[in-house]
């Protein structure tokens, strides 16, 4: 990681914030951005881009082209930012596909799109993207996230097929997370059974770094203990 121009979106998250630090920890420089405000300082090691909805073309493009000219250059981009819901089809709304789908789909994709030209400049440019276990086989309630999890995972192999010998691009599959809002949400459950940040960001970082050189269109299923 050392040296190394990272872009994190949903940076400020629970998964987002682990990653950044240990990239940071280990050398790299950092550009988080997050729907969330951030009033944080820039420093040359990093910057944090806050309001940003990754969703709209424009406030990506923006948001990225800011990262860019702040290092003068990008090496990754780590697609973290999405969102969830649990919702039946049948006692559904429509407008939560289409949330889904903006968060978890059009976030990493115009992120994507906007780093690539940066990243193709690189010497080892990497896009790793978060997809869901949960997007194999979709369960009761599970549609709308799953779908557009899925989506991310066709995004992650067209991309990496684009962009062979130019940029790797892979996803991790995580399980079920472990964070307060997963734990709040889901007391009863074994919470040892679940993936912690700190365990996906070393799967992340390995698929930044320059030993993942030959691995691309992946699709890395972390977590799901027994």
């Amino acid at each position: 990681m050392q040296g190394k121009v990272i872009v994190v979106t949903g940076a400020l998250g629970a998964l987002g914030k682990v990653v950044a630090e240990t990239a940071q920890s280990r050398g790299a420089r950092i550009a988080g951005i997050d729907y969330a405000p951030s009033q944080v300082p820039a420093t040359p090691e990093r910057i944090e881009i806050g309001g940003v909805d990754l969703s709209d073309a424009a406030q990506a493009k923006t948001a990225i082209e800011a990262a860019a000219e702040h290092f003068g250059r990008l090496d990754a981009l780590i697609n973290i930012a999405g969102g969830f819901a649990f919702e039946t089809v049948g006692n559904g709304d429509i407008k939560t596909w289409q949330r889904m789908h903006a968060l978890n789909v059009l976030t990493a994709l115009n992120a994507s799109h906007a780093a690539l030209p940066h990243l193709a400049a690189s010497k080892a440019g990497r896009i790793v993207n978060i997809g869901a276990m949960g997007a194999l086989q979709a369960g009761s309630g599970m549609g709308p996230y799953a779908a557009s999890k899925a989506g991310v995972h066709r995004l992650t192999e067209a991309l990496a097929n684009e962009w062979k010998g130019k940029v790797t691009v892979n996803a991790v599959l995580p399980s079920i997370i472990d964070t307060k809002a997963n734990r709040a949400d889901m007391p009863k459950a074994d919470f040892s059974k679940w993936v912690t940040p700190q365990e996906l960001a070393e799967v992340i970082l390995f698929l930044a770094s320059d030993a993942a050189s030959g691995v691309t269109g992946a699709l890395i299923p972390v977590g799901g203990r027994v």
